[in-house]
């Protein structure tokens, strides 16, 4: 049977959706979402590298927004129904998002791990940069799509959040399951969110604010280094243990 027009966007959709979920994958590779390479040299390769990855998303869901008959009531691509209520529920998703935070900095350094005034800028672009592209990506698209398709609505949820987690590579050997479960929590409450309030307005403010509030409470953007690697660790390790002096040592 020949597609209509209107069969064929939707398959346009599809495999942009899946570009953009590739993207994200393979963020580390730009040094986006949630990377890891703070004592990189810096320098302007490093910015064209971000900025790559940044264009290439938006502009993936651009054309994802522009192609689809319907992405507003099919993929949940708007504030939501109700602005307010969106709004709203975007603060208390984030409220939630930096408690666990700073109960995580907390757990792991005892103490809050305020991090270099010079890493702000590139944290606040890149908190709010992932959280467009994956709300976008993976609470948007993928979601919308799966229930579109027929899935129950509970299970499009999980798979969706599942994927991102995935996708986020916190899972790997050497990184932060405590990170990998905060992100993943971020996966399923925004995609809940997204259902009831008809948009992904409030999965995104949730997003931005918990990923930001991650880089505040850790000093990283999301990529926390295991025990014993963090700086002031290794020199601890380098130090004697505390009311020893080292043989020879002046008095003073």
């Amino acid at each position: 049977m020949d597609l209509d027009l209107r069969d064929l966007r939707i398959l346009v959709v599809v495999a942009f959706t899946g570009l953009l979920i590739l993207l994200r994958f393979d963020a580390a590779r730009f040094g986006a979402a949630e990377y890891d390479d703070e004592a990189a040299p810096g320098g302007w390769r490093n910015v064209v590298r971000r900025f790559a990855w940044y264009f290439l998303g938006f502009l993936l869901a651009v054309a994802i927004f522009r192609i689809h008959p319907s992405p507003g009531p099919t993929l949940h691509l708007g504030l939501g129904s109700d602005r307010q209520v969106a709004i709203a529920a975007g603060i208390g998703f984030g409220l939630l998002g930096t408690a666990a935070a700073a109960l995580f900095a907390w757990w792991r350094y005892r103490r809050f791990r305020l991090p270099n005034t010079k890493l702000y800028p590139g944290a606040i672009a890149n908190s709010m940069g992932t959280a467009i592209i994956d709300e976008v990506g993976f609470r948007g698209a993928l979601l919308g799509l799966t229930i579109a398709f027929g899935w129950p609505v509970d299970v499009a949820i999980v798979f969706q959040a599942v994927i991102y987690a995935l996708a986020t590579r916190l899972g790997a050997s050497g990184r932060s399951l405590a990170m990998l479960a905060i992100f993943g929590g971020v996966g399923l409450i925004g995609g809940w969110l997204t259902v009831v309030t008809g948009g992904i307005g409030a999965a995104l403010i949730g997003h931005a604010i918990t990923r930001f509030a991650v880089f505040l409470c850790t000093g990283h953007p999301g990529q926390v280094y295991p025990p014993g690697l963090e700086p002031e660790e290794e020199e601890a390790e380098r130090r004697p243990p505390e009311g020893w002096r080292v043989v020879g040592e002046p008095d003073r």
